[in-house]
């Protein structure tokens, strides 16, 4: 089966138009392949990332650390299979397709599957919650994310239709250094 026609029968599964995410504007997310363990949860999961992804996180998470501020790894890479089971997961507690699909990307279309996106939390804020726009992290990490090549996915009135996400960040590469003055 190609990834298109397992994202089409996902779709039909889910109970939604396997043309919904076109509509939006959002396109196919590979699954990372090179992945490697960037830390391990409370829970014993891994979390993985691309390596380049996986070297600027660990610098940015020291920085953040340097500056008196603790960040802390919610999620990391996640399958098309890991992210349908999420849908299904929702569906089955009563969730209506359209909410899940207000924050959740659809199966193949989340930045997750690049192994490039994180989620983020701090020490004192509930994870995944938009009370983490309120903390001294998301400060910091507005200021300083850049430089180690991670943006706010998901600011608000995001056109690709979902909730403002605070926490999730994706990795698109070092910002341009600037060279030795002197």
């Amino acid at each position: 089966m190609t990834l298109a026609e397992q994202l089409q029968a996902i779709a039909e599964e889910l109970g939604f138009s396997p043309q919904l995410p076109a509509l939006r504007g959002l396109q196919v997310c590979p699954e990372a392949t090179e992945l490697e363990v960037v830390e391990r949860g409370d829970d014993g999961r891994e979390h993985r990332l691309l390596p380049a992804a996986a070297q600027a996180w660990r610098r940015m998470k020291a920085a953040a650390r340097d500056d008196g501020i603790e960040l802390q790894l919610v999620s990391a890479f996640r399958s098309i299979d890991r992210q349908a089971q999420i849908f299904r997961r929702k569906l089955a507690a009563g969730a209506s397709i359209e909410a899940v699909l207000r924050v959740n990307a659809p199966p193949g279309y989340s930045e997750h599957h690049g192994g490039c996106a994180v989620d983020l939390g701090t020490p004192g804020s509930r994870p995944l919650q938009e009370a983490f726009e309120q903390t001294p992290a998301f400060g910091w990490l507005c200021r300083h994310a850049g430089r180690f090549g991670f943006c706010l996915s998901y600011p608000r009135g995001h056109a690709g239709g979902y909730d403002y996400e605070p926490w999730h960040w994706c990795y698109h590469g070092e910002a341009e250094r600037q060279p030795p003055s002197g």
